[in-house]
C-alpha cells in the first residue's frame, strides 16, 4: 500500500508540474536602463524616448523626480503619445531651471505592474561666447616642452581639443610631436628650430558644434644648465569606471635628463600589458578594480628628484540583480526578494512597488547590511505587481524588477482517489493533494465522521516546496465498519476545497444510523443513506409509503443520496425510508425524520431623497417567517441606538418595525439595514438615505496676478451634497468678457481637489477672465469670475546727464547739482536708482570719481622655496583708476637698496609672482610699488624672507664597505662638500640591493640621523654570503642629493640553513649501514660547502642513548661500519662551510640486522632431586637479533639437546643418575642461528638437596616512583627458607614487609615507588637444613637531572646569547633542556625546547634595552630537573636623548612654530611615542600633541606675542626621555617680544607656596635618596656576592681533575673558606701527617630550615657532608661528576637541612648539612649531595701573618685569577699557601652573625651591609714544616659509577668502624644526635691512641671535610696520585674570599 501510494503520489506531482501556469504572460521591459544624463544645446533641443516599455503595449508617463508629472509647455516641452518627451530650442530669456535643468524619469505601466526608469538628468546648455588662448613656454634643448590649451572654467566641460597647428598647418602625432588624451602638446626633445614656430589649439563645442582657434604661442630654447628636475605635467586625484581606459600625465625638464619611474602603493608597477609608459605619462587601459591606489611618479636626475603622487579610484559599474525574477503565486504567501548589488561597495539600495516607494509596515520588513533583502508576510492581493530594487552611488544608478501576481489563494484539489472494492483485511491507501496559498490543511471524514489517527487509521501530511499538500490515509486491516463515503477537506484562511468517493469493504451490508435533519424553507437539502458493506444491489428512499422521487424537486442519486430542492414546509417535512436490497427479495431499512423551518420574509421598501430639515419615516415589514422574529435596524453597517444623540426613533412590533427622523440632518446620510431573524435564519433588507445640500461658496475666486513662468493657483472652493462638481472656463482680453470656453485640463492646468485651478507654468495666453462654476443637481449652480494679469519681473532705467544731473523715469524727478573745487579723494560719491514692485527690483548706479595714484599693494608671502618664492598682493585703492601695471624690488637684507634686483611691469591682471632664481637659505628684503595713469605708489611694506634649503648637490665622499657578519655589512663615509650642502646635513638614506641572480634590482632604503663629518651605519638582516651594492645619499630638510658611485659587498659565510635533502638508510650488515643524501638548496648554503657530518648514536632498549660519533665527509654518501648489532640507531647529517655546522636533517631511525646471539650472561645447574637437575641462565649481554629459543646441553651419553621457550630462563632436565656428574652448558638462537655457548658447570643429582638460588644477582636500573621486582627462585630439599636484607653503611638490616616493600612466595622481592634511597645493595639468602646460597642485586634508581650551571655569553639590541653548563644527568642520558625567560617586571614565563647536544643558545627578538629574567632545566628519561638559578641581562640600548647640540625650534612666527624633531637621538632603539604638551605661559591647561613623524613638527593656531611653555618627551621600549623649553611667538609685523617680568606684588601666591612646600620637597627627597642609596648598596654588596661565587666557580672549573680511577695513599685537595656577613661557606682538602685532633670540634645534629642562603644567593658551593672524627678517621669527598655509587642516595631530592654545632667549643662555628656517608659491607662508597656547609669565619692574625712570601693586589676577579696562574709557575711557590682576599668595610658588628632569621629576603642583607669595598688581594707563602705529613693513613672511598666496587681482602680488614668517640661525643655535649660514622684505616698504633692524642691537638688544627661537585684548585684525585711520591712532603693551600 505504500509503495503505491508513493508511486501515485509522483504520477500526480508531475501532471501538476506540467500544468503549472507561466507568471510572465504580460511583462515589462527597458529599452536603455544605463540612460541618466541629457546634455544638450538650447539651440537645437532634443528628444528622448522613454527608455522603458512592455508587452502587450504598456501606458509610458514622464514625471519629474519629485514625482509632480509632466505637463506640455507650448513650445517649450511636450510628451508625445509614444512617450517620446520633447524639449523644443528656446533662448536664454525662456530658461527655466525646473524644465531645462532637472531630473527625469519615465514610468512604464500595463497588467503586470508599472515599473520607472533611473532618474535622468536632463541639461540644457546655452550658446555663449568664449576664448581659448595657449600661454608661452621654456625649455631647455634636449628636454620636453609642454603647451596646454586655457579652456575656461565655465565652458570646459563642453568644450575639448580637436588638434594643434604649428604655422597654420596642423600637427600629425608622431616623430618627437605628441598629443595627450587631455588636450596637451608635447614636444620631446626640444630643439633650437622649435622656437622659430607659433602654435595654436582648435577646439570644439560638443554639444552646439562650433570651434574656436587660440592665440599663437612660442617656445624659448634656452641652452642645458643643471638643474634640479622641475615638473611641467602632473596628474590629480579621480575616479574612472572599470573598463576604461585612463592617461596619467607625468612630464619634468631638468638637466641632465631626469628619469621617470612609477610606483604603486610604493612599490614598482606590476608587469602587465595594460600598462603602457609613454612619453606623455602612463597609460592604463582596460581598467580593474585593483588598479586601484596610490600612483607616484619619480622624476630624478644627478640634482635632486621630484614626485608627483595621487589616488586613482576604479569604480565597477553598478549592477544589480533581484530574485525572483517572476512569480505567480497565492494570497497570504510569504514573499523574499533579494537584491544583489555587484560593483561599488559603497551604495543605497531604495525598493519601489509600481513606482511607489516601499515603506515597511505589518506585512513588508527590509533585512540586510544595505537593507538588500525584502520579506512581505501574508501578502494580499494589492500586492501584486512590479517590484524595483535601485541601487545609487553619487549619481550612478543600477535597477532591476520582478513581477508578482498574487491570486486568489482558495485550495483545490489537484489529485485524488476513485471509488474501489476491497476484501476485509485488505489494506488500502488514499491520497488527496491540493494547493493553494497559503498551503492548505487537509482533513478526512468517513460518511460525515472524522477520521481518527488510531491503531486503525494512519495519516500523514506533508507539504512540497512549490506549495502542494499531500495527505494519505492508511487502512492495515479494513473492516465492514471501514467501508463508506471518504472525503478529503482542503483548508486554509482563503477558502476550502473538497473531494469524496466511496470504499466498499466486502461484507454484509448495513445502514450506519441516520441523525434528524433540520432544513430550511426554500433552500436545498441533502439526505445520505450511509450504507457499509458490499455487495448490494440497489438503495430506495421512501415517504409514507411512496417511492421517491415523486415530484421534480426530488433526486435520488446513484450513491443513495437524496436531494429536496427549494424545500417546502408542507410538503417536505416528515419521515423518509431508506431501503437497500442486499438479496433478492432481503431488504434493510433505516428512517430519519426531517423538520421543516421558515425563515423571515421582509417586503421590499426605498427611501426617498429628502433636504436637511424634512422628517423622515421608514417601515420594516415581515410578511412570512416562523416565529418568533427579532427585528434590528444597522446603519452603515452599525447598531442603531435610538435617543437624541442619533436623533432617531424606533418603535418594533410583532412583525414590523419603524424608523423615525424628527429633523434630518446631513450626519443622517448613509446605508440604512433592517435585519429580521428567526431560528431558521437572518434576512436583511438594505437601502441608502441621500440628504442633499445644494452648493455654496467657501473661497470665492478674485482677481489675481501671476508672474510669467511660474507657477499659479486660482482659488476656488465650494461645498455642498452630493460634493458639487466644479467647472473652469476662461474668456481671453483684458475687457469686457465676450464668451466664456472651458478650459483644457492638460498635464500644466489642472483642477485640484478643493476645486481651484493650477497652472503650473503661466504663459501670455493665460491672462483675461476665469469663471469658477460649481453644481451638484441640487438648487441652482453657482458662479463667480475673476481677472488673470500676468506680469514680469521689474526693470528700472537711469540716465546720466552732462550736468551730472540725476534723471528718473519714475515720478516725481530729483536733482542734484554740486560743484567739487578743489576734489578730494572724499568727494567720490554714488547715485543711486532703486525701483520696487510685488514682481521685481531693478537698480541703477552713477558714479562721480577723484582719480589720485594708488595706494601701494598690500604684499604677503605665499609660498617660499630654496631658490624661488611666491608673492601675493591685494590692491586696496587703485585711486580711482585702472591699475596698469606692477613692479616688485628684492634684495639681500644686508645690502642697501641701491643694490637690488627688479621685476618690472607685472601684468595688473596677476594678483601673485614667482620669484626665481634666488640664492638658498638666504635672508632676503622685498617691496613692491603700484601703478595706474596718475602715478605711481608709495612702496608696499618692506617683507624679510629667508628662502629655504634646497637638496644637497654633491654626493657623499670616501664610502667604504666592510663586512661584519653573516648578515651585515659597516658602511663608513664622510659628508659631501660643504659648498654642495645647500644647507645643514640632517641624514643619509643608504640604498642597498642585492646583485646577485634572480635579484630584482631595487634599491633598499634605510635612513639614518646625521652625527658629524664622518658615519657609520651597520645593514642587519642582509642575506648570507650574498653581494651587495651600496649607495650613499645626504639629506637635508629640503631633500635628497645625489647618491655615490655604488659599491659592491659580500656578506660572510655562514653556517648552512637547510638540512641535506633525500637522506636515507639502509641497514647492509648486522654491524653496518649506508647512509646516503642530496646537497641542500644552493640558496641555503650561505658560503662555500666544505662537506657533510653524520652524527649517529645507539637507543639502547632501557631509553638510554649511547656516545654520539660523527663522520665527516665530502661526498654525499658514507658507510657506518662498527655498528652494535640488532641496535637501533638515530642517524643525522649536516652540510657545513667554513663558518661552521649547519642545521642537521631530521633524525633518521634505523635498525641494524640481526646477527648470532652472543653467549648467555650466566648459567646455573642445582640438583632437584636424584634424578633431575634444574638449569637457569641469563640471557646474552647482546643478544643481536630476537631471541627464537634456547638450546641447554647435557654432556652425559644418554642425554643430549633440550629446548626451551625464549621467555623460559630455566629448564629441568630428568631421568638422570644419582651420583653422576653433569657438564651442563646452553646457547641462544635467532633467525641468524645459534649463537655462542655459555661457561659449562658441573652439577651433580642428589637425593638431598641443599638450598640454591637460581636466580642471578647483579645491577638493575630503574627511574623513580615505579615498581621494582627483584627475583629470587631456589631450589632444596628440605624446601628452602628466603630472606631479603639490604647493606645500610656498617650494618645490614633485613627487608620487612610494608606497605612498600613485599616478598611474594616465590621468593622475588616487590618495591613499590622506588625512591633515590632505595638504591643500594639487596641480598637474598635461601636457607635449608643442608646449607644456604646468597645472590646480590644492586639496585639504581634514576632521578631527574641536576640544575644545569647558567651564564650570559652575549648581547644585543635584540638577543641575548647563554651559555650553560650541564649538571649531574641523574643516571639517565639528558634528553634536552627547557629555557625559560620572562620580562623582568612580569612573570609570563615563555619556553624554548633545546636540544641535548646544545650548550648555548641565542635568544632572538627581544625588547631593545629591556631587562629579562632567564632560567634553565633538563630532561631525562625520568623528567625534568631542578631549575637553574635565575639570571637577569638586558639587551643592549637605552632611553631616547636629545642632542644639546641641535635647536629645538626652527621656525617661529606670530602663529607658527616649528620644532625639530631630528635632535632626538634614539639610543639604540627605535623611538616609538613622540608626545608633546605647550602652553602660553602663565596658564594652567596643557595641550597635547602626538607626532608620527621623526623629522619636523609645525604647532599651530598660537598666539601672537605670546611666551609659550613646551615639554617633549620621545619614549622607546627602553624607556623615555623628557626635553623641556619656552619660546615666545613674534608679533604680528615679525618683530621679537621681550622676556616676561614680574610685576611689583605679582607673583607673591607662587613665593608662599614655594616656601611652603620647598622643606617638605626637600624633606620627601631626602627620604627617597636614602632608601635609594640603601638599596643601591645591598645591590652592591649582592653583586659581590655573585662575584665571589663566579671567581669560586672559575677557579674550579680551571683545575678540576676526575677521580674516576682508584688510587692509594692518603687524599689531599683544597679548601675554599669564604666570608659573608651572615654565614660563611668552607671546603677543605686537608693535607699533611698525622696531627691529633681536639675532641671539642665534633659535631652533633640539629634539624634547621634555612632558606636565606637558597634564595639570595644561590647554590654556590655544592658542600658534602662534615664528620666528625680523629685525623685517623677523616672521610674525605669526591667529585659529584664522578660518583655512581651503587646504593647513593640523591637528597636533593630531600627537604631536610641539618646545622651543626659544636658541643663544646668556644668559638662560633656552624655547619649546614644535608646528606650521610654510609659505606656497604663490601667495599667503601660515598654519596653525592647537595649540600652546603656553613661556619662563622675562625681565622686568626697569627695565620695571617705567616703569609709573607708573594702579594699582588687588583681590583677585578679577573685580574685575581690571572695573578693566582701566574703564582702557580714560580718555582718557589710550588708548596706555598695561597690566600686570596677581599676586603671591605662592614657596618654591622660580629655579633650580628648568627643564623636566627626567618626573613629570606632580609638575611642577607639587612644585618650586615658592606659600605666600601677594599683590594682584591692574593698572597702565597711557604708551607710549614708540620704541614708535609697530614693526611697520612686516611681512607679513601673508591668511586665507580653504576658499579660496587670491592677492595682486596688485605684492605678490607684493615677497615673497622669505631664508634666510641662518637658515643662519648653525645655523652658530653647531652644533645640528641644523629647516627653517624666514621670510616678509619689505621697505619700504626691503634686507633684509640690516635683518638686519645687528638684530645689535646690545637682546636685551630680540627680537619673539617667537606666536598663539591667541582673541587676549587686540584681534584682529590690529583692530590692523592701526588702523595703516592713519598719524596715529596704534603702541603696545604687555603683560599679565601671575605
Amino acid at each position: 500500500a505504500e509503495v503505491h501510494s508513493v508511486c501515485f503520489f509522483w504520477c500526480v506531482l508531475s501532471v501538476y508540474m506540467i500544468h503549472s501556469e507561466d507568471a510572465s504572460s504580460t511583462r515589462l521591459y527597458f529599452v536603455n536602463a544605463s540612460l541618466q544624463r541629457v546634455t544638450y544645446s538650447s539651440s537645437v533641443g532634443v528628444s528622448l524616448p522613454c527608455p522603458a516599455g512592455g508587452t502587450p503595449s504598456a501606458i509610458l508617463r514622464w514625471y519629474l523626480a519629485t514625482g509632480d508629472d509632466i505637463y506640455d509647455v507650448p513650445h517649450i516641452r511636450h510628451v508625445h503619445a509614444n512617450g517620446t518627451l520633447q524639449l523644443y530650442p528656446f533662448s536664454p530669456s525662456a530658461y527655466n531651471s525646473y524644465i531645462h535643468d532637472n531630473d527625469y524619469f519615465c514610468t512604464a505601466e500595463n497588467q503586470a505592474g508599472k515599473i520607472r526608469s533611473p532618474n535622468i538628468r536632463i541639461k540644457a546648455v546655452f550658446r555663449e561666447p568664449y576664448t581659448v588662448r595657449v600661454a608661452d613656454q621654456r625649455s631647455m634643448r634636449g628636454n620636453v616642452a609642454v603647451f596646454k590649451c586655457l579652456i575656461p572654467a565655465a565652458v570646459q566641460e563642453y568644450v575639448s581639443v580637436v588638434s594643434w597647428e604649428r604655422d597654420t598647418v596642423s600637427i600629425v602625432p608622431g616623430n618627437r610631436f605628441s598629443l595627450t588624451s587631455f588636450g596637451a602638446l608635447y614636444i620631446s626633445d626640444v630643439q633650437k628650430e622649435d622656437a622659430l614656430s607659433t602654435y595654436r589649439c582648435i577646439t570644439k563645442h560638443k554639444y552646439s558644434g562650433e570651434t574656436r582657434q587660440s592665440n599663437g604661442a612660442r617656445l624659448s630654447v634656452m641652452d642645458p644648465s643643471e638643474s634640479s628636475p622641475t615638473i611641467l605635467d602632473s596628474f590629480q586625484a579621480g575616479e574612472v569606471y572599470a573598463g576604461q581606459s585612463i592617461e596619467l600625465p607625468c612630464i619634468a625638464g631638468g638637466y641632465p635628463s631626469p628619469t621617470v619611474r612609477w610606483l604603486k602603493d610604493g612599490r614598482s608597477l606590476p608587469s602587465d600589458a595594460r600598462w603602457t609608459r609613454r612619453l606623455t605619462g602612463l597609460t592604463i587601459s582596460d581598467l580593474r578594480q585593483e588598479d586601484s591606489g596610490s600612483y607616484a611618479c619619480e622624476v630624478t636626475n644627478s640634482f635632486g628628484s621630484k614626485e608627483v603622487s595621487g589616488q586613482l579610484h576604479v569604480i565597477d559599474p553598478l549592477r544589480v540583480t533581484l530574485s525572483p525574477k517572476n512569480m505567480k503565486t497565492g494570497i497570504s504567501s510569504t514573499l523574499f526578494f533579494t537584491c544583489t548589488v555587484e560593483g561599488s561597495p559603497e551604495y543605497t539600495i531604495t525598493w519601489f512597488r509600481n513606482t511607489e516607494l516601499i515603506v515597511p509596515d505589518q506585512h513588508i520588513s527590509m533585512q540586510g547590511q544595505h537593507n538588500d533583502t525584502l520579506q512581505i508576510v501574508a501578502a494580499q492581493k494589492f500586492h501584486s505587481g512590479a517590484y524595483q530594487c535601485f541601487a545609487s552611488r553619487k549619481g550612478h544608478t543600477a535597477q532591476d524588477f520582478s513581477i508578482i501576481l498574487l491570486e486568489d489563494g482558495t485550495p483545490r484539489i489537484v489529485s485524488s482517489f476513485s471509488e474501489r472494492v476491497v476484501n476485509p483485511g485488505e489494506p488500502f491507501s488514499l491520497m488527496c493533494a491540493a494547493k493553494g496559498a497559503p498551503p492548505p490543511s487537509i482533513t478526512w471524514t468517513l460518511d460525515e465522521e472524522a477520521v481518527v489517527r488510531d491503531s486503525t487509521y494512519k495519516t500523514s501530511q506533508y507539504t512540497l516546496s512549490d506549495g502542494l499538500t499531500v495527505s494519505h490515509v492508511n487502512v492495515s486491516s479494513p473492516l465492514i465498519r471501514h467501508g463508506g463515503v471518504y472525503r478529503c477537506v482542503a483548508r486554509n484562511s482563503a477558502g476550502s476545497a473538497e473531494y469524496q468517493a466511496r470504499i466498499n469493504v466486502r461484507g454484509q451490508p448495513q445502514i450506519r444510523p441516520m441523525r434528524d435533519i433540520t432544513a430550511v424553507a426554500g433552500r436545498n437539502t441533502y439526505i445520505t443513506c450511509r450504507v457499509i458493506g458490499y455487495p448490494y444491489y440497489s438503495i430506495k428512499w421512501l415517504k409514507d409509503g411512496m417511492q421517491l422521487p415523486d415530484n421534480h424537486r426530488q433526486v435520488v442519486f446513484e450513491n443513495g443520496t437524496l436531494r429536496l430542492t427549494d424545500v417546502q414546509k408542507g410538503a417536505d417535512e416528515g419521515t423518509y425510508l431508506c431501503s437497500v436490497l442486499i438479496q433478492p427479495q432481503v431488504s434493510i431499512n433505516q428512517t430519519v425524520h426531517v423538520t421543516v423551518k421558515v425563515p423571515p420574509l421582509i417586503q421590499p421598501f426605498d427611501i426617498p431623497s429628502t433636504s436637511v430639515g424634512k422628517l423622515m419615516y421608514i417601515a420594516c415589514v415581515v410578511s412570512s417567517g416562523d416565529m418568533p422574529i427579532r427585528i434590528t435596524w444597522h446603519k452603515d453597517g452599525q447598531l442603531i441606538v435610538p435617543g437624541s444623540a442619533s436623533g432617531v426613533a424606533i418603535e418594533t412590533k410583532e412583525f414590523m418595525s419603524s424608523l423615525q427622523i424628527s429633523k434630518v440632518t446631513l450626519k443622517h446620510n448613509g446605508n440604512y439595514t433592517c435585519i429580521a431573524s428567526n431560528a431558521a435564519a437572518n434576512v436583511s433588507w438594505e437601502r441608502q438615505l441621500i440628504v442633499t445640500v445644494p452648493p455654496r461658496f467657501v473661497v470665492q475666486p478674485n482677481n489675481q496676478d501671476c508672474i510669467y513662468g511660474k507657477a499659479g493657483v486660482l482659488n476656488c472652493s465650494v461645498e455642498g451634497y452630493p460634493p458639487p462638481k466644479v467647472m473652469w472656463k476662461h474668456a481671453k482680453g483684458v475687457g469686457n468678457p465676450q464668451q466664456y470656453h472651458p478650459v483644457p485640463l492638460t498635464g500644466r492646468i489642472q483642477i485640484m481637489s478643493n476645486g481651484s485651478l493650477l497652472i503650473r507654468h503661466v504663459l501670455e495666453d493665460d491672462r483675461g477672465y476665469y469663471l469658477c462654476q460649481a453644481s451638484n443637481g441640487v438648487g441652482s449652480d453657482i458662479s463667480k469670475s475673476m481677472i488673470l494679469t500676468v506680469k514680469s519681473e521689474c526693470q528700472s532705467a537711469f540716465q546720466l546727464a552732462q550736468t551730472l544731473s540725476l534723471f528718473f523715469h519714475t515720478s516725481p524727478g530729483c536733482r542734484w547739482d554740486r560743484l567739487l573745487n578743489p576734489a578730494e579723494r572724499g568727494d567720490s560719491v554714488f547715485f543711486s536708482c532703486h525701483a520696487i514692485n510685488s514682481y521685481g527690483e531693478g537698480r541703477g548706479l552713477i558714479q562721480l570719481t577723484v582719480q589720485e595714484p594708488p595706494d601701494p599693494p598690500e604684499l604677503e608671502v605665499r609660498e617660499v622655496k630654496d631658490r624661488s618664492m611666491n608673492l601675493r598682493w591685494i590692491q586696496r585703492f587703485d585711486g580711482n583708476s585702472i591699475i596698469t601695471s606692477y613692479d616688485i624690488e628684492y634684495k639681500n637684507k644686508s645690502d642697501s637698496w641701491d643694490h637690488m634686483y627688479t621685476t618690472r611691469n607685472i601684468s595688473p591682471t596677476n594678483n601673485q609672482a614667482n620669484i626665481v632664481e634666488l640664492h638658498p637659505a638666504c635672508v632676503y628684503s622685498i617691496r613692491m610699488y603700484s601703478y595706474n595713469k596718475i602715478g605711481r605708489s608709495l612702496p608696499s611694506k618692506e617683507l624679510t624672507i629667508s628662502t629655504e634649503e634646497a637638496p644637497p648637490d654633491g654626493p657623499p665622499m670616501d664610502v667604504v664597505l666592510q663586512p661584519m657578519t653573516s648578515q651585515s655589512i659597516r658602511v663608513t663615509w664622510r659628508a659631501p662638500k660643504k659648498e654642495l650642502q645647500n644647507g645643514v646635513i640632517r641624514g643619509y638614506q643608504i640604498g642597498y640591493r642585492e646583485n646577485g641572480p634572480g635579484s630584482n634590482g631595487q634599491y633598499s632604503i634605510v635612513e639614518m640621523k646625521a652625527t658629524g663629518d664622518s658615519e657609520v651605519y651597520t645593514l642587519d638582516n642582509l642575506k648570507k654570503f650574498a653581494q651587495y651594492g651600496v649607495v650613499v645619499q645626504a639629506f637635508n630638510r629640503a631633500g635628497t642629493g645625489p647618491s655615490s658611485t655604488e659599491i659592491n659587498a659580500t656578506t660572510l659565510e655562514d653556517v648552512p640553513s637547510e638540512p641535506p635533502q633525500n637522506v636515507r638508510a639502509i641497514s647492509v650488515t648486522s654491524d653496518e649501514a649506508v647512509i646516503t643524501w642530496s646537497e641542500p638548496p644552493r640558496m641555503t648554503l650561505h658560503g662555500v660547502l666544505k662537506g657533510y657530518r653524520v652524527v649517529f648514536w645507539s637507543l639502547f632498549p632501557d631509553g638510554e642513548w649511547g656516545e654520539m660519533q660523527n663522520i665527516t665527509t665530502t661526498r654525499e654518501q658514507v658507510e657506518l661500519r662498527g655498528l652494535e648489532k640488532f641496535t637501533n640507531y638515530s642517524v643525522q647529517v649536516l652540510a657545513y662551510t667554513q663558518a661552521g655546522d649547519g642545521v642537521r636533517s631530521n633524525v633518521l631511525y634505523i635498525q641494524t640486522r640481526e646477527d648470532l646471539p652472543g653467549p648467555p650472561a650466566g648459567i646455573k645447574a642445582v640438583p632437584s632431586s636424584p634424578s633431575s637437575v634444574v638449569v637457569s641462565w641469563l640471557p646474552p649481554l647482546k643478544p643481536n637479533g630476537v631471541i627464537r629459543k634456547y638450546t641447554i646441553y647435557c654432556s652425559s651419553p644418554g642425554s643430549g639437546e633440550y629446548e626451551a621457550n625464549p621467555e623460559m630462563l630455566f629448564y629441568r632436565i630428568t631421568h638422570l643418575s644419582r651420583g653422576k656428574q653433569y657438564h651442563i652448558w646452553s646457547a641462544a638462537v635467532t633467525t641468524a642461528g645459534r649463537g655462542n655457548i655459555s661457561a659449562k658447570v658441573t652439577v651433580e643429582p642428589a637425593g638431598k638437596v641443599p638450598a640454591k638460588i637460581l636466580s642471578f644477582g647483579g645491577t638493575v636500573t630503574t627511574p623513580w616512583m615505579k615498581e621494582v621486582r627483584l627475583p629470587c627462585s631456589s631450589v632444596g630439599e628440605p624446601a628452602p627458607t628466603i630472606k631479603w636484607t639490604k647493606d645500610s653503611e656498617d650494618s645490614t638490616l633485613p627487608v620487612t614487609a610494608d606497605s612498600q616493600r613485599q616478598i611474594l612466595s616465590n621468593g622475588t622481592l616487590v618495591l613499590r615507588s622506588v625512591k633515590a634511597e632505595d638504591s643500594g645493595y639487596y641480598t637474598c639468602t635461601a636457607t635449608n637444613t643442608l646449607g644456604f646460597d646468597t645472590i646480590i642485586v644492586n639496585l639504581v634508581v634514576q632521578v631527574p637531572p641536576d640544575q644545569p650551571r647558567l651564564t650570559v655569553s652575549t648581547t644585543s639590541t635584540s638577543s641575548i646569547t647563554l651559555a650553560w653548563i650541564p649538571g649531574d644527568n641523574g643516571g639517565s642520558s639528558i634528553r634536552g633542556f627547557v629555557l625559560q625567560y620572562s620580562v623582568d617586571n612580569t612573570e609570563e614565563w615563555r619556553d624554548v625546547f633545546i636540544s641535548s647536544s646544545e650548550r648555548s643558545f641565542r635568544l632572538d627578538n627581544l625588547r631593545c634595552g629591556t631587562w629579562y629574567k632567564v632560567k634553565l632545566a633538563a630532561k631525562n628519561s625520568v623528567g625534568s630537573g631542578r631549575i637553574s638559578e635565575i639570571i637577569e641581562a638586558k639587551t643592549h640600548g637605552r632611553e631616547p636623548v636629545f642632542n644639546k647640540d641641535q635647536p629645538l625650534l626652527t621656525h617661529i612666527n606670530s602663529t607658527h612654530a616649528g620644532l625639530n624633531l631630528q635632535g632626538w637621538t634614539s639610543g639604540g632603539c627605535p623611538i616609538t611615542d613622540l608626545m608633546l604638551d605647550f602652553r602660553p605661559k602663565g596658564t594652567w591647561a596643557w595641550q597635547s600633541l602626538k607626532a608620527n613623524s621623526t623629522n619636523q613638527l609645525f604647532l599651530s593656531e598660537l598666539r601672537e606675542a605670546t611666551w609659550y611653555e613646551l615639554k617633549m618627551k620621545a619614549c622607546n621600549s627602553a624607556g623615555c626621555g623628557n626635553q623641556t623649553s619656552q619660546f615666545a611667538t613674534t608679533d604680528y609685523d615679525g618683530s621679537t617680544i621681550p622676556p616676561i617680568k614680574s610685576a611689583r606684588g605679582e607673583g607673591d601666591d607662587v613665593k608662599k607656596l614655594f616656601s611652603i612646600g620647598s622643606p617638605v620637597i626637600l624633606v620627601t627627597l631626602g627620604v627617597a635618596l636614602l632608601f635609594i642609596i640603601r638599596k643601591k648598596r645591598k645591590e652592591k654588596r649582592l653583586k659581590r656576592l655573585r662575584d665571589a661565587k663566579s671567581l669560586a666557580e672559575m677557579l674550579i672549573s680551571k683545575n678540576n681533575r676526575s677521580i674516576d680511577t682508584p688510587v692509594k695513599g692518603p687524599p689531599q685537595g683544597p679548601r675554599l673558606h669564604i666570608d659573608i656577613p651572615r654565614v660563611q661557606l668552607l671546603i677543605e682538602d686537608k693535607e699533611g701527617i698525622n696531627q691529633s685532633v681536639n675532641p671539642q670540634n665534633f659535631c652533633t645534629g640539629v634539624a634547621l630550615h634555612h632558606q636565606a642562603l637558597i634564595q639570595n644567593s644561590g647554590p654556590l658551593i655544592d658542600m658534602s657532608d662534615i664528620r666528625p672524627g680523629t685525623s685517623e678517621s677523616v672521610l674525605y669527598p669526591v667529585s659529584r661528576k664522578s660518583i655512581k655509587s651503587a646504593h647513593s642516595s640523591r637528597n636533593r631530592y630531600s627537604s631536610q637541612w641539618t646545622l651543626s654545632r659544636p658541643s663544646q667549643s668556644t668559638a662560633s662555628a656552624r655547619t649546614l648539612t644535608s646528606d650521610w656517608r654510609t659505606m656497604g659491607s663490601h667495599g667503601i662508597t660515598a654519596t653525592e649531595s647537595d649540600s652546603y656547609s656553613a661556619s662563622l669565619s675562625q681565622d686568626t692574625d697569627k695565620g695571617r701573618n705567616s703569609m709573607v712570601s708573594t702579594e699582588s693586589a687588583s681590583s677585578t676577579y679577573e685580574e685575581l685569577a690571572r695573578a693566582y696562574e701566574h703564582a702557580k709557575l714560580e718555582e718557589h711557590l710550588q708548596h706555598a699557601k695561597f690566600t686570596i682576599t677581599e676586603c671591605f668595610i662592614s657596618d654591622s658588628s660580629s655579633d650580628q652573625m648568627t643564623t636566627g632569621t626567618n626573613d629570606p629576603a632580609d638575611s642577607m642583607t639587612s644585618l650586615s651591609t658592606p659600605s666600601e669595598p677594599g683590594i682584591c688581594r692574593f698572597t702565597a707563602s711557604p708551607p710549614k714544616p708540620q704541614d708535609y705529613d697530614r693526611g697520612k693513613n686516611v681512607a679513601v672511598p673508591i668511586p665507580h659509577r653504576g658499579r660496587h666496587k670491592t677492595l682486596d681482602s688485605a684492605k678490607q680488614q684493615a677497615l673497622t668502624l669505631g664508634h666510641s668517640g662518637l658515643g662519648s661525643l653525645g655523652a658530653s655535649s647531652g644533645t640528641s644526635t644523629l647516627p653517624q660514622r666514621t670510616l678509619t684505616m689505621p697505619s700504626s698504633g691503634n686507633a684509640a691512641t690516635a683518638s686519645t692524642s687528638s684530645t689535646s691537638s690545637n682546636p685551630a688544627g680540627s680537619n673539617k671535610v667537606g666536598g663539591s661537585r667541582d673541587s676549587l684548585l686540584e681534584s682529590s684525585s690529583s692530590a692523592l696520585g701526588r702523595l703516592q711520591k713519598q719524596s715529596v712532603g704534603a702541603y696545604s693551600k687555603s683560599y679565601t674570599l671575605v
